[in-house]
């Protein structure tokens, strides 16, 4: 059966990754990656929309800042821990660690008035951008 995957040039050592495959119908995959957070950034109206792909997560275990024209998105997945009486673990291919994202977008956001919604692992993000400072005449006297 063949399979399609695509890699990425800048991650593990290629020679390991393409040995594991060789072996993967003999030895389990015994590697664990942290989660990554996959997003969508679009501008529309005067807003940012941000949709990222979290599954898994509780919405307490992602954080959202807002720093000017700074987004940072983490969540922390957590291993539960189980105690097993007579079972064995024979391969567990589930995610558990740390994960983060940073944009810096053209104009600044005004967090004040920004919603973040949670939902079947997707976190949507309404951004709006700060009105452009106006400037005064400064009477003098």
């Amino acid at each position: 059966m063949n399979e399609i995957s695509t890699r990425d040039p800048f991650s593990v050592d290629l020679f390991d990754d393409a040995f594991r495959s060789f072996l993967r119908p003999w030895v389990a995959r015994g590697t664990s990656h942290a989660p990554q957070i996959k997003v969508e950034l679009t501008e529309s109206n005067g807003d940012y929309k941000l949709k990222a792909d979290i599954p898994g997560m509780r919405k307490e275990d992602i954080e959202v800042n807002i720093d000017d024209n700074k987004v940072s998105i983490s969540a922390e997945l957590k291993k539960e821990s189980e105690e097993k009486k007579g079972d064995r673990v024979i391969r567990s291919e589930r995610q558990y660690g740390y994960a983060s994202r940073s944009f810096w977008l053209d104009s600044p956001v005004e967090k004040a008035k920004s919603t973040a919604k949670y939902q079947d692992g997707v976190l949507e993000l309404t951004l709006p951008k700060k009105a452009p400072a106006t400037s005064q005449r400064l009477d003098i006297s």
